[in-house]
């Protein structure tokens, strides 16, 4: 990377900004029967098993994190029930949701959601909105309009095709990572990096080891070191544009990872069948 007055910028295809990058976030609530939440420049991400009921602009997501979730979801004159893991998209207006089972309920809320973003924990971080991350410009409206739509992983088969289980709403992009037994040969880890979007990896169950590499700029003054940063379930690690990153489960047992994305990835989205729910949520 070089200053624009630098005449080698003229041969760099890489973003040349000295502008800070921002610092990656860990929150782990190992152990925490509490409510919690955690955002990132376009969503909040809460986990309560807490019943709830109220009234949003925006339409959001109710995730079903493990085997053992359960709820019921009422909205629009209309009732859905989903067990085991999968989401509920709940449309704009009064809802309510009543846990059914044992297992995490997570929700996704939109930052500007009034009255939400200061909930999260990290709300000091985004007193200034990060500048590499962009902006929320939701996508078009669901096929049919807003109503309850749920979405169980049950029955649907991993595809080596495919990367994950993919769904997405206009608002947010949900991958539910395939659950791996031991940790994760570190031969075959997948290092990269995201332009202009933050990743927000949800860990539901086992233990963690995230590596990330936070680029150099022009400005030596932001440049830190490299991170590896051990967390529990659940826990949210808050990923921005443009560091390097990858994740290892460690734990003995079942590890999974969901990541979360806001606004949706136009990227996943181009490819053939890997959205699950797409021809209720068109692109662009």
């Amino acid at each position: 990377m070089y200053t624009k007055d630098d005449p080698r910028s003229a041969l760099s295809t890489s973003d040349s900004s000295a502008e800070a990058i921002a610092a990656p976030e860990y929150h782990d609530f190992t152990g925490s029967a509490q409510p919690w939440a955690v955002r990132g420049q376009n969503v909040i991400v809460a986990g309560s098993n807490e019943a709830w009921s109220g009234n949003l602009r925006f339409e959001h997501v109710l995730l079903l994190v493990h085997e053992d979730s359960a709820a019921e979801v009422r909205a629009q004159g209309e009732t859905v029930s989903l067990r085991g893991q999968g989401l509920i998209a709940i449309p704009p207006g009064e809802s309510e949701i009543r846990p059914l089972g044992a297992g995490e309920l997570v929700r996704l809320i939109q930052a500007d959601e009034p009255g939400w973003a200061e909930q999260a924990v990290n709300a000091a971080s985004y007193a200034e909105p990060h500048p590499r991350v962009a902006p929320l410009r939701p996508w078009p409206e669901p096929e049919g309009g807003h109503r309850l739509r749920a979405y169980p992983l049950a029955g649907i088969p991993e595809d080596p095709k495919r990367f994950g289980r993919i769904f997405r709403t206009r608002a947010f992009m949900v991958n539910f990572l395939p659950p791996g037994d031991g940790p994760r040969d570190p031969a075959k880890l997948s290092p990269h990096h995201h332009d202009d979007f933050e990743q927000l990896s949800l860990a539901v169950q086992g233990e963690f080891l995230h590596h990330i590499r936070t680029p150099w700029t022009a400005d030596s003054r932001n440049w830190r070191a490299d991170e590896h940063v051990a967390v529990g379930s659940p826990s949210v690690a808050v990923i921005p544009p443009p560091t390097v990153h990858t994740t290892a489960a460690t734990g003995a047992g079942r590890n999974q990872l969901i990541d979360i994305f806001s606004p949706p990835r136009a990227d996943f989205s181009a490819q053939p069948g890997w959205v699950l729910n797409a021809e209720e949520y068109p692109q662009p």
